[in-house]
């Protein structure tokens, strides 16, 4: 293709016009990769809310500014959270930073599971199908049920008096 297009004037002649082109920027649509070389992913489960940041190198694993073995006591806990990693092979070449919020260990747990799982997504796409086999991208939509009005939670009713 050439750069530049015919238009005719009202004369009937025709003048070259120069037509400036742009080149499509590369940048994926929905990448949420900053300036610093971090990858964000989001994770959500019951109350709880993770926010995780990866970048390449040397297998550093943050949780609220504590090491894994620290904050999650639990073995189950620690496991669940670098699944996501170890299911792409990638454990030990990401240092992973996670802000979490709300709920319980286990539900923080899930929820940091998700948000490195999705970070992993955006970072390299060819590992997505096998993240979605291990089921570490799909959203856990369980919640508590709320509790209802003339009832004492959300399903147990008061004492049933006759008289």
């Amino acid at each position: 293709m050439s750069d530049q297009v015919e238009t005719t004037s009202e004369a009937g002649g025709t003048d070259p016009a120069p037509v400036q082109t742009t080149q499509p920027q590369e940048v994926a649509v929905g990448s949420k990769t900053s300036a610093g070389g971090y990858t964000w992913g989001t994770g959500r489960r019951k109350s709880a809310v993770a926010r995780v940041r990866i970048k390449p190198g040397e297998g550093k694993f943050l949780v609220n500014k504590r090491e894994i073995d620290e904050y999650f006591c639990e073995d189950r806990d620690r496991k669940l959270v670098v699944a996501p990693l170890e299911a792409t092979a990638t454990l030990g070449k990401f240092d992973v930073w996670v802000g979490v919020s709300g709920g319980g260990f286990t539900g923080q747990a899930g929820a940091v599971m998700l948000g490195v799982a999705r970070a992993l997504r955006l970072y390299d796409p060819s590992c997505e199908q096998t993240l979605r086999d291990g089921n570490y991208l799909t959203r856990d939509s369980r919640m508590k049920e709320r509790k209802k009005y003339g009832q004492r939670g959300a399903r147990r009713r008061f004492q049933f008096s006759k008289r």
